[in-house]
């Protein structure tokens, strides 16, 4: 591995030295670049993770007009999630399903296997849990495929440096990569991204993003069943341990993160946090109940973020702007339909107020960022989401950090930040350890704000 994903970078290195990234080729082969699919030829697809995310993301991918696909390959770690994936893909699109037992790829390789059965120029669908991320995009960019990537893209600072290098590496082969922020492919938000750039409320002083909720996922984790597999039953919870996603925090929150940077254009420079649990029962997972983040960018502005998953509280799934002449909904209720409005005061709701609203009916937004990138294959026009999609994974995890240690962290903590949480994540075995073990009690390591400052457990 280059020393480049050994060592730290800053931001502005990120930024300014794009030449250093280069150096990620140690991890993947060379290909001849160019291969692009013509808009009447078939783009073949591998599905790699094979939940409702996944299962969800090829449905997207098939239903598409921008010409012939067709799934070929699945692989998952877990036989009973491939096989009810591909009964619910078959049924709808049987004629573009072509899954024959011998290309369903079961375990911890089965990646490399289903997009062996790929060609240059196909598209692999990466929608397991995060942290298996890196490893399955190298060895996807060594075979010349285009990638679609589900969100977040990393989880901590080791991560993200590898994956920022190979988003140099994959620009450099001209492969497509799409990562699952659809929010910012709504046409909806496009639209009043564009207003506010025009000066729609004057110059942004507040952003305001909300995700409280009960439970969500698999986030709250009950004791593991002595007859239970640790890796598996680790794996079947992702949401609960903070190495294979981030925890709740990553991956909830970032999408009205993602959306409200989108409407300063720009990342915040730094984070503190507050949060904690609560009455948590028998719950064993490693998440916070709730989580409050106040975001700082170059110029001071603040994005405060709140994130809750509590029964019986009130519920706000919304992202909110704030200016000097005005303010503005970003986002209504969950991610779609969107509903932005621009108001002429900070009266949010005040229909005497209101001087745009987007008022029609709003494209699917998980079906629009499908549209684009295959419009982007076919038309072989430069397309990489994934430096944006590790970004944003970053200032996630920034504030995720922020609260977990109750520290300020900058974006050159995080991104330098050595505690990888599945350092080996390439090398598991479902017969060996998984990347954190329980204590005699059950109990999983946790967060201990300002106890434990310079890692999160």
């Amino acid at each position: 591995m280059s020393d480049l994903l050994k060592d730290g970078l800053s931001r502005r290195d990120l930024l300014k030295t794009t030449g250093q990234v280069a150096a990620a080729s140690a991890l993947v082969g060379n290909l001849a670049t160019g291969l692009y699919a013509g808009q009447n030829s078939t783009i073949q697809m591998a599905l790699v993770g094979c939940g409702g995310r996944g299962t969800g993301a090829i449905a997207n991918a098939l239903s598409r007009k921008q010409g012939p696909t067709k799934l070929v390959a699945m692989a998952d770690v877990f036989k009973d999630r491939l096989e009810a994936s591909y009964s619910g893909t078959k049924g709808p699109f049987e004629a573009q399903v072509d899954v024959p037992e011998d290309r369903k790829f079961l375990g911890f390789d089965a990646y490399k296997h289903a997009m062996d059965a790929l060609k240059p120029g196909d598209v692999v669908i990466l929608t397991t849990p995060v942290a298996f991320r890196w490893p399955m995009f190298a060895y996807a960019i060594q075979k010349g495929l285009n990638v679609f990537m589900e969100k977040p893209t990393t989880v901590d600072g080791p991560s993200t440096r590898k994956m920022l290098a190979l988003a140099e590496e994959a620009s450099k082969k001209n492969l497509k990569v799409a990562v699952g922020l659809m929010c910012r492919h709504c046409a909806a938000r496009q639209e009043l991204h564009d207003r506010i750039k025009d000066g729609a409320i004057g110059d942004i002083t507040l952003l305001r993003a909300y995700r409280a909720a009960g439970t969500t996922g698999n986030a709250d984790v009950k004791p593991r069943p002595a007859d239970k597999n640790e890796l598996e039953y680790q794996i079947r919870n992702f949401h609960g341990f903070l190495w294979a996603s981030g925890g709740g925090f990553s991956d909830f929150l970032i999408h009205n993160i993602d959306e409200s940077c989108w409407m300063k254009d720009a990342w915040p420079i730094e984070a503190k946090g507050f949060g904690g649990r609560h009455y948590r029962g028998d719950l064993i997972d490693q998440n916070f109940d709730s989580y409050t983040v106040e975001y700082t960018f170059a110029d001071g502005t603040k994005l405060m973020l709140e994130g809750r998953t509590m029964p019986g509280c009130h519920n706000e799934f919304a992202s909110y702007a704030h200016g000097t002449k005005g303010s503005a909904v970003i986002s209504t209720s969950g991610h779609s339909p969107a509903r932005p409005r621009i108001y002429s005061s900070q009266k949010i709701g005040n229909k005497a107020d209101l001087v745009w609203e987007y008022g029609q009916k709003e494209p699917n937004p998980y079906e629009l960022e499908w549209d684009h990138f295959l419009e982007a294959i076919r038309s072989n026009k430069p397309y990489n989401e994934a430096k944006r999609g590790a970004e944003a994974s970053l200032v996630t995890a920034m504030g995720r950090m922020a609260c977990h240690t109750g520290q300020v962290i900058t974006w050159d903590d995080m991104l330098n930040c050595e505690h990888e949480f599945a350092p080996n994540v390439d090398q598991l075995k479902l017969d060996g350890p998984a990347p954190v073990l329980a204590d005699a009690d059950g109990k999983y390591p946790l967060p201990q704000p300002g106890l434990k400052k310079t890692r999160e457990y």
